[in-house]
């Protein structure tokens, strides 16, 4: 799969993953009103909403991008249907040729990870047969209970020649609190990034790893220093735009060869209508308005990495 990502990247042009992150304050009126209509002010409704507000800003921009990132807590927090309109936005994304890495945070030890793994990216067996659960074709994993809580996923992405990216240092604002602690000499996120590039040896594609890493972009030094520690290994890279990253900050968290990056953009993107750079779409032309701000988003990083060179 991460030879997917990358021939998508090199045939889109973008290193480019849009967060499919969708809460109620971003969903036009027009769209909440259908869903209401259909389902009432439910669970159910709410659901609606979101996937066909999802199913528009795809529609938009899935010609653009290599790939996007469902967040799945703001899918969980409606339940059931919530769910399931998680696993219909999975599967529209992949019928749409696009890369779906889903944002579970995912770790746990023994079983418990084992489930996980298998649940999100692998088959589950049922008798005679097995089935895919949510179908992911990447999921991000948090490392802190060590390897336990992550070998189970990279058993599942051999068999399965699926991707996982290993939480290393993250964007938000206490993440210094533990991640930035040193122990012999070094920051843990060293530590961890050291881990993950021992890991990634395990199950490598053509030029990169399975076992990816994600790292803020919110952090470009920090970026600067893992992109050393793991040459081999392609970098989630959260915090562009609404978190205050920017082109500018994201040359170093590249390679050379102008890979192992994929910058993630969630809310500047799929609720750009809201942003005054945008307004002039209105949410009636919410969808056009994410499009718009895709296309900024790829000469941004465009300018960063030909400055760079």
């Amino acid at each position: 799969m991460i030879n997917k990502l990358i021939t998508k990247i090199r045939q889109t042009g973008a290193p480019i993953v849009v967060g499919l992150d969708p809460m109620m304050k971003f969903i036009p009126r027009q769209i909440q009103e259908a869903a209401y209509a259909q389902y009432g002010e439910t669970l159910e409704g709410a659901a609606e909403a979101i996937w066909q507000y999802n199913k528009g800003i795809v529609d938009a921009i899935h010609d653009l991008i290599p790939a996007v990132k469902p967040q799945i807590a703001m899918y969980e927090q409606f339940g059931i249907p919530g769910i399931i309109a998680f696993k219909k936005t999975v599967d529209y994304c992949r019928e749409k040729g696009l890369v779906v890495i889903g944002d579970v945070k995912r770790g746990d030890i023994g079983s418990t990870s084992e489930a996980y793994a298998v649940g999100h990216l692998g088959k589950v067996q049922v008798g005679e047969k097995s089935y895919y659960g949510f179908d992911e074709d990447f999921v991000t994993v948090n490392p802190y209970l060590g390897s336990d809580g992550v070998k189970p996923f990279i058993k599942v992405c051999q068999e399965e020649k699926k991707g996982i990216f290993v939480l290393v240092k993250t964007s938000n604002p206490s993440s210094g609190e533990l991640q930035d602690r040193l122990s012999d000499g070094k920051p843990i996120y060293e530590l961890v990034g050291e881990q993950v590039a021992a890991w990634g040896q395990e199950c490598m594609g053509d030029g990169y790893s399975y076992v990816g890493a994600v790292v803020g972009a919110t952090y470009p030094e920090q970026g600067r220093i893992l992109r050393k520690v793991m040459p081999r290994t392609f970098i989630l890279v959260p915090g562009y735009g609404a978190q205050g990253g920017k082109g500018a900050d994201l040359a170093h968290f590249f390679n050379e060869d102008g890979l192992g990056a994929i910058i993630n953009s969630s809310r500047g993107i799929i609720a750009a209508y809201q942003q005054e750079k945008y307004a002039r779409y209105g949410a009636a032309n919410y969808a056009e308005a994410s499009r718009a701000a895709v296309l900024d988003m790829r000469e941004d990083i465009a300018g960063a990495l030909a400055a760079r060179a």
